[in-house]
């Protein structure tokens, strides 16, 4: 499942992001927080509440039935689940209401490009420490997601590193290998845009989080600290190599242009013209229902996302923590339970996430039969493994996204190039910065 959203920041005050920056270049842990929230047993039992957007569909196990079981091994930490059935920038605005109000749950799920907005305005806890307690049991680049300048504000749930989707019937057919590098993926595209299938499709409104990740996935960090200010490299060399990467392939007319979420890119997958796809983990199955019914079941395959920098890598796009929320009564039993049901594995999968937690996931039924009796999730633990752990986002990252996007479609239409795109998510990048309050290098 995807947690990823697009929502716009609100003005930052200029104190509290020079001590995020700071923290960002030294490594030590700052914030609006002066200190981590305290570890002190509270009285027990202990109530706490857990404010989330899990889906909770048909033949899935129930969120409050995982909840359930610990309740039952952990009579002094009760917990209450809740699910919020609005917008996930409704929930952001709901918590800050109930922050101020005092009446806010100690844990809600939020998504990792929104965790540096919600620290910054002061709605988060430093849980450090207890964080650290648990780091191994997740991919380090999840976890890294739910910190912000070193400051851990809870732990990873779900993550959506990005995958490679291909129909392997066709690439048979058509006698291509499944490309693990650029060069190989060019090359294996031209071949097949002969026969007038493709092997990808450049999809415009994905820009901002499909192609930052790519660009992740090639090894770039957009976002640093110098001297205490944001720096900003959202179209460096590593980047580029991605620009270089989709132009080859426009020029060429070897991949074709469709809208993720348009109707046009379903057509393409169920006709089979378009017959592999980069796509983030929490797509396999949304991946299998676009083309349910149709001869593509049992032909698809996952594999790991080609090389496109000097070492395989995959990026983030999408995913989801817990995150602690200020004022929270009991930061230690919170965590504890935080760490507990993110490792809930098989319940968590049954919801259709892709775990950031360690361990053998096991791939749905209707999933692994789709992709041709693959042990799919496997492959996806893979990258969430392989995902590039120096990517953080700014707290205004949500805002860059329109800009980005026209540009793609300038790009796709061939209006203008791809690079044009990483211009505009750092020209964005700086003026969302600089509209906030925030310092920039540079």
């Amino acid at each position: 499942m995807s947690s990823r959203t697009a929502r716009t920041t609100g003005s930052l005050a200029a104190a509290v992001s020079l001590s995020l920056v700071a923290a960002c270049s030294s490594g030590t842990p700052a914030g609006p927080s002066s200190a981590p929230a305290s570890s002190a047993a509270p009285a027990t039992p202990v109530s706490i509440e857990y404010l989330h957007r899990l889906p909770d569909g048909e033949g899935m196990t129930k969120v409050a039935d995982i909840v359930a079981k610990w309740n039952a091994e952990h009579p002094d930490v009760q917990v209450t689940a809740t699910k919020f059935d609005g917008k996930a920038a409704e929930m952001v605005t709901k918590l800050e209401a109930d922050i101020k109000a005092g009446t806010a749950p100690c844990l809600a799920q939020a998504g990792y490009a929104e965790v540096p907005s919600l620290f910054t305005r002061g709605l988060l806890e430093d849980v450090t420490t207890d964080a650290e307690k648990y780091r191994s049991n997740f991919s380090e680049g999840a976890f890294t997601l739910m910190t912000v300048g070193g400051t851990a504000v809870g732990l990873p749930q779900d993550g959506g590193p990005l995958v490679y989707y291909y129909n392997k019937a066709e690439f048979d057919q058509l006698g291509l290998q499944v490309p693990t590098t650029a060069e190989e993926f060019t090359a294996a595209a031209a071949k097949a845009a002969e026969k007038g299938k493709y092997i990808a499709a450049f999809q415009p409104d994905e820009a901002q989080y499909s192609l930052s990740a790519q660009a992740a996935a090639a090894g770039a960090t957009w976002y640093s600290a110098d001297n205490d200010q944001w720096k900003v490299d959202a179209s460096g060399a590593a980047t580029q190599k991605v620009a270089a990467f989709w132009q080859t392939l426009l020029d060429s007319k070897s991949a074709i242009v469709e809208n993720r979420w348009g109707d046009g890119f379903k057509k393409a997958l169920t006709d089979q013209k378009l017959i592999g796809t980069i796509g983030a983990a929490w797509e396999a199955p949304l991946l299998a229902g676009d083309m349910a019914g149709s001869p593509n079941e049992g032909q698809w395959a996952v594999a790991q996302l080609p090389q496109l920098g000097d070492a395989p890598m995959s990026g983030p796009d999408g995913g989801s923590g817990v995150v602690v929320l200020k004022g929270c009564p009991a930061p230690a039993q919170a965590m504890e339970f935080n760490n507990w049901f993110n490792t809930q594995i098989d319940g968590l999968v049954s919801q259709g996430l892709v775990v950031a937690a360690k361990g053998a996931m096991t791939t749905p039924e209707p999933v692994k039969a789709f992709y041709g009796g693959q042990d799919v999730f496997a492959e996806l633990a893979k990258a969430n493994e392989a995902l590039n752990p120096n990517f953080p986002y700014i707290p205004t990252f949500p805002a860059i996204g329109a800009d980005m996007a026209q540009a793609a479609d300038r790009a796709g239409k061939g209006e203008g190039k791809v690079a044009d795109i990483f211009t505009a998510a750092q020209q964005a990048s700086v003026a969302s910065l600089k509209d906030a309050g925030l310092p920039v290098a540079g």
